[in-house]
């Protein structure tokens, strides 16, 4: 069996993601933020933000503006480390969903967004069912930890139950609502504390390398 040749070093340092989440989960928000500390964009808000300082990366057709939802799949890129990260931001919307199908047949990995208040939505059911079609490792964020949000041990046992994988905290939220001040890096033993330009706030909760 002959030694199968290395992959050129600028394809090899790649990585292609997609963000999959029920609409209003927080999935353009956190887009934004992988590009701010990707160095790719130099301002954070834009999404909320008014007049021309709302036309982010993403979200940039003139129904996405209006309607404050992504509608079509966007592909962004930015440096990180000594990688090169190409993020696709999916539309969540099920009227939109087919473009968010193709796009998982291209994409490594996923990230899950749920947001904290709601758990696993419908959307976000179905668009994991593609991943695991797919055999996608899927990273689960559970984001707006800093709103009233439920149980973290309670939305645990729904994604485990809900979508029949096993979850493994990669962190783990400090407070909630209006105390919640960050998250405990559990991978890498270190407190994440939420301030101005600070972590998205959120924490990840689940990961599942490969469905099986």
């Amino acid at each position: 069996m002959t030694n199968r040749a290395p992959l050129p070093p600028e394809i090899a340092r790649r990585r292609t993601f997609a963000i999959i989440s029920h609409p209003d989960a927080g999935k353009t928000t956190l887009t934004e933020k992988f590009l701010l500390f990707g160095g790719a964009i130099q301002m954070a808000g834009q999404v909320r933000a008014k007049g021309d300082a709302r036309r982010t990366r993403s979200d940039f057709m003139k129904l996405e503006q209006e309607r404050g939802i992504s509608v079509s799949a966007s592909a962004m890129s930015f440096e990180f480390g000594r990688y090169r990260f190409n993020l696709v931001d999916t539309p969540g919307h099920s009227d939109f969903s087919e473009d968010t199908y193709r796009t998982l047949t291209a994409v490594d990995a996923a990230i899950m967004v749920i947001d904290g208040a709601k758990g696993v939505e419908s959307q976000t059911r179905k668009l994991f069912e593609v991943c695991r079609l797919r055999d996608l490792p899927i990273l689960t964020f559970c984001n707006k930890m800093d709103r009233e949000s439920r149980d973290t041990f309670d939305i645990i046992d729904e994604i485990q139950e809900n979508l029949a994988i096993d979850v493994t905290p990669a962190s783990w939220p400090i407070g909630m609502g209006r105390d919640f001040v960050g998250a405990y890096d559990l991978l890498h033993d270190r407190l994440e504390i939420m301030g101005p330009g600070g972590p998205q706030s959120g924490c990840g909760l689940g990961q599942d390398h490969r469905h099986g």
